[in-house]
């Protein structure tokens, strides 16, 4: 029998091949999105992990990429919210039809932060990234309506809990903790004036949610340190919120809790400012829609009311 000229490709050369087309094939859709996006052609980024993921047989390559296109979990979280909420966003702002006059002059003016980061709602649409949806994703909604009505807006993005470790603190003292981020916040930016502090209930859905104009809501509750000297000058402008919200959308707040005493903060860093805030949206059984819906009508009604400060 005469013997084959030809060879059986060794297995390490089909491995490089088929790392090749696969490398191949993630370029096009990277280059591809690129394109799209530079041609105000809008390409939901759901879509392009869902595609990356089709593929299960490079998981290590698969990480890579993914890491690459987003850098930190954080920032696959703000660029989810502003990718699949895009829409619903932009349908509530053509509703609005005049826009604030005051012009951009990289002075911000707002700083939204969460004294309890990990406070979570329930995942919903976004299970399969696996990505437990928090507090902090109110934080880019708000950020982008504020920053819509030319109001520069200031989002805290670094860890508490790195800021408890390192200072041997438990959980009790978060709000110490955030102190440190509202004085860095304000050394870096003097500008500031209002801070939002975002928060969630632990109530159950049956007690966080409201329907309105057949569209479910997160409920609202503000909550007021007594045992800050100055409460009353955050109280007033706390009600002035609380009443447009009221005046606009009857039934989504749950009005102003007053807290003082043995067990409690009291203070809830509201003695830094006058403008300084507290506000609870929806709880652990809400979804990140009911959360959209509620941020967007906060954010109107805030806007409204530092309207009448500011212009």
């Amino acid at each position: 029998m005469k013997k084959s000229f030809f060879k059986k490709p060794k297995p390490k050369r089909k491995k490089a091949k088929k790392l090749f087309f696969f490398l191949l094939f993630i370029l096009t859709v990277t280059f591809t999105y690129q394109f799209l996006n530079h041609s105000n052609i809008i390409i939901d980024d759901k879509e392009l992990v869902e595609v990356l993921l089709s593929n299960q047989t490079e998981t290590s390559v698969l990480k890579k990429i993914i890491t690459t296109l987003f850098p930190t979990k954080k920032e696959a979280i703000k660029t989810l919210i502003k990718a699949n909420y895009k829409g619903l966003i932009t349908e509530e702002k053509e509703k609005k039809t005049v826009p604030t006059m005051i012009k951009k002059e990289n002075k911000p003016l707002i700083y939204i932060y969460n004294t309890h980061q990990t406070e979570e709602y329930t995942p919903s649409s976004l299970v399969e990234y696996s990505i437990m949806p928090t507090v902090q994703m109110n934080n880019y909604i708000l950020e982008d309506r504020f920053e819509e009505k030319n109001y520069e807006t200031v989002v805290e993005e670094k860890n508490i809990k790195e800021v408890l470790n390192k200072n041997g603190w438990n959980y009790a003292k978060s709000y110490q903790a955030s102190r440190i981020f509202l004085e860095e916040a304000k050394k870096n930016y003097p500008t500031l004036k209002y801070f939002i502090d975002v928060h969630r209930d632990s109530l159950p859905k049956e007690r966080t949610t409201v329907t309105l104009n057949n569209k479910n809501y997160t409920t609202i509750l503000f909550l007021i340190g007594l045992e800050n000297k100055d409460y009353a000058k955050n109280l007033e402008f706390t009600e002035k919120i609380n009443a447009k919200i009221n005046e606009k959308y009857p039934g989504l707040s749950k009005g102003i809790y007053k807290k003082q005493g043995e067990g409690v903060n009291g203070v809830y860093n509201q003695d830094f400012s006058p403008y300084t805030i507290l506000v609870e949206m929806g709880g652990p059984e809400n979804t990140i829609d009911e959360v959209l819906n509620t941020s967007l009508a906060f954010s109107e009604c805030f806007l409204e009311v530092i309207d009448e400060y500011e212009l």
